[in-house]
């Protein structure tokens, strides 16, 4: 009994040790002061080279971004070539393609408008090979999208691929009028529909290969993206542009310890988080941390089309429990001394107050009223535009 009453008395004591030997812990991660400046873009001969800066954002904060307005930023040869960019909004920082020698390195030079001053280390140009093929196959998981590639010189071994993807979309209901000047209706013309639109995506990871290890130079099969089965970006037509970049061995180990801290974080059996060393330092302060790794060379790229034909199986639509047409009659007149017809308060406050976008009129327009939906059932150029880019067939 004495044995039973100590063990009880134990497990009370750890009962106890439990519920109340606990501390609060914060962290400082999320809150921690800082304000680096983060540097991304590619010096490049045969394109626009566009440089962009921002500064680092508190996880806790309501700030996504913050680009670095106000600064100057120069490409300097390592023969004292120099090339100006100019500034052209939301920390995007541009120049017409240069005529850079392969014989030469380069680094940008960067003047925040706080007068600090920060410096690349020389990259020697590297120019990509040419894009091979871009193939995709269909799945029970989706649509997989691969690039194949290879450098007959045997000379580039480090890859990186982004993309953008273009795709048709269309609004659940076509509108056949329009509101004009906030307080009439008109038949809608064809040059302002808002049915059909496009859209644009970009590349939201870092895509790397290697043959280092091969005997050739050749990427075979790389996975550039994967695109879940019946999602709107085969709907009706799709399209993905992929530029190629070749890199240093140095650069593809910086972008492969990016891609492990940004997209293989979330267990403790996934890559744990590494510092980044990039190659871009603050001159007038040695101590003050800079992200980012630039690069110069050419970019090679690839596009291909995709109809929803070639998609066997994928879905045309997605039903939208949100959309629905309402059928908006007139209930009491109010008429415009203009003498441009009667109008009525139901549809002035629904319709003509921005609440809900007209679709077709009810009975002889404008004795019946019409039917009408909420902006994003029926207006497309809420998420893209309604003409097609001039690359579009």
């Amino acid at each position: 009994m004495f044995k039973i009453e100590k063990y009880y008395l134990i497990f009370l004591l750890l009962i106890f040790l439990m519920t109340n030997c606990k501390k609060q812990i914060s962290s400082s991660v999320t809150s921690a002061p800082n304000n680096y400046l983060v540097v991304n873009g590619n010096i490049t001969p045969n394109d626009t080279t566009v440089i962009s800066l921002s500064r680092t954002v508190n996880i806790s904060g309501q700030a996504n971004s913050k680009p670095e307005l106000n600064a100057t930023i120069s490409i300097e040869g390592s023969q004292a070539d120099s090339y100006h960019l100019t500034a052209t909004g939301n920390g995007n920082y541009v120049s017409a393609p240069l005529n850079l020698s392969p014989t030469q390195s380069y680094r940008l030079k960067i003047t925040t408008g706080d007068g600090k001053q920060y410096a690349s280390d020389f990259v020697p140009v590297k120019n990509s090979p040419p894009i091979d093929t871009i193939k995709y196959t269909v799945k029970n998981s989706g649509l997989q999208i691969n690039v194949n590639t290879h450098d007959p010189a045997n000379n580039t071994h480090y890859y990186r691929w982004d993309y953008t993807e273009t795709y048709i979309i269309h609004s659940l209901y076509y509108s056949h009028f329009m509101v004009v000047n906030h307080d009439t209706t008109a038949v809608r013309p064809a040059d302002q529909q808002i049915y059909q639109c496009w859209v644009n995506d970009t590349s939201s990871t870092i895509v790397l290969g290697t043959s280092a290890k091969l005997s050739e130079d050749i990427i075979s099969d790389q996975p550039i993206i994967a695109i879940p089965f019946n999602s709107e970006k085969g709907f009706i037509r799709y399209s993905i542009l992929v530029k190629q970049h070749a890199l240093t061995a140095d650069a593809f180990n910086y972008f492969t310890l990016l891609k492990k801290n940004t997209e293989q974080l979330g267990s403790i059996f996934d890559a744990q988080p590494s510092a980044l060393e990039g190659n871009i330092h603050c001159t007038s302060n040695p101590a003050e941390p800079v992200i980012g790794y630039v690069t110069a060379g050419t970019t090679t790229q690839k596009r291909i089309f995709i109809d929803h034909n070639n998609l066997p199986g994928w879905a045309t639509s997605k039903a939208d429990a949100a959309c629905s047409a309402d059928t908006l009659l007139y209930i009491r007149a109010i008429t415009f001394p203009t003498g441009g017809g009667v109008v009525y308060r139901e549809v002035h406050d629904l319709i003509y107050g921005g609440v809900k976008t007209p679709i077709d009129s009810v009975g002889h327009y404008p004795t019946g009223g019409f039917t009408a939906a909420f902006p994003q059932c029926v207006d497309c150029t809420l998420r893209g535009v309604n003409k097609p880019p001039a690359f579009w067939k």
